[in-house]
């Protein structure tokens, strides 16, 4: 016979479905996660992805309507506990498992909101309370399952969870600068006026990024031992990253992507796997 079991085992195979079709290397991480972390991060991954496909993706419709409903339809599967949508069930159940603040859940929302209509930040505050929305608390949702319940290493780890998020979101910023701006006529960096991106710019947001990174690090290695591989190298992914954009002029990041091809992808790998097996990280 059928039960709820099985109908949430249905909608986590389709976040994890998302999560593989939208992201290669979070895939590779999420599966370095111990398997009992496995589910809840792609869960959370999907519900964040789906939010931001409506946001950057469904130019054709309108999106503001399309993220009211999704927000009441989360509102509504938090507060049932059941949802017919497979994403929110899935998020559902691990944000009710882990008990994931609805303050996060609200923040990431609003800066859903302010990807809608808001095509510039003026200054570093504007910029930091959107980054804090759409990727510090992705970060700590994360953090929520990754300690299993433990509020006094969540409490700890926080601060570098945030400084993660924040670099890995400003990384994707720079990585698609030229798409960002040409398609979805947005700028997120204040240091870019009147779309003058010269080296002096991109060194100073590089800077930013690298300052966010150390301090993310430290967090990293006092991870739970369930989480911290596959975390080392997310990290070790957007870093690489991070080092082939300081190689390219700012030219070229205006007209091309960036990307990390997959036999570098599998380098980081196995090297954070040795690494991480003599514990070197």
């Amino acid at each position: 016979m059928n039960t709820i079991a099985t109908y949430n085992q249905a909608c986590l195979r389709c976040s994890e479905i998302i999560t593989r079709q939208y992201s290669t290397s979070f895939s590779w991480a999420i599966h370095l996660l111990h398997k009992d972390l496995r589910a809840p991060i792609h869960a959370i991954y999907g519900f964040v992805r789906l939010a931001d496909e409506i946001v950057d993706t469904f130019h054709e419709h309108n999106k503001q309507a399309l993220l009211e409903q999704f927000c009441a339809d989360t509102d509504q599967a938090l507060a049932t506990g059941i949802s017919m949508n497979p994403i929110l069930q899935s998020f559902g159940d691990t944000v009710h498992k882990y008990r994931i603040s609805q303050h996060l859940i609200d923040a990431f929302l609003q800066s859903m909101r302010m990807d809608l209509d808001k095509s510039s930040y003026a200054d570093h505050q504007e910029l930091d309370e959107y980054i804090y929305g759409s990727a510090e608390v992705v970060g700590l949702m994360c953090l929520h399952v990754f300690c299993e319940g433990n509020e006094t290493q969540f409490l700890q780890l926080q601060p570098a969870a945030r400084k993660l998020g924040a670099a890995f979101q400003k990384i994707n910023f720079l990585r698609d600068l030229n798409d960002d701006s040409i398609e979805l006529k947005r700028n997120y960096f204040p240091e870019i006026v009147c779309n003058t991106f010269n080296q002096e710019v991109k060194q100073q947001i590089e800077a930013n990024i690298m300052a966010d990174f150390e301090g993310a690090y430290e967090g990293i290695l006092h991870l739970p031992p369930k989480a911290r591989l596959g975390v080392y190298v997310a990290y070790r992914y957007y870093y690489s990253l991070l080092k082939k954009i300081k190689r390219k002029l700012p030219s070229c990041i205006m007209q091309e992507r960036v990307r990390i091809p997959d036999h570098s992808k599998l380098a980081i790998l196995l090297v954070a796997g040795i690494r991480s097996r003599f514990n070197l990280l």
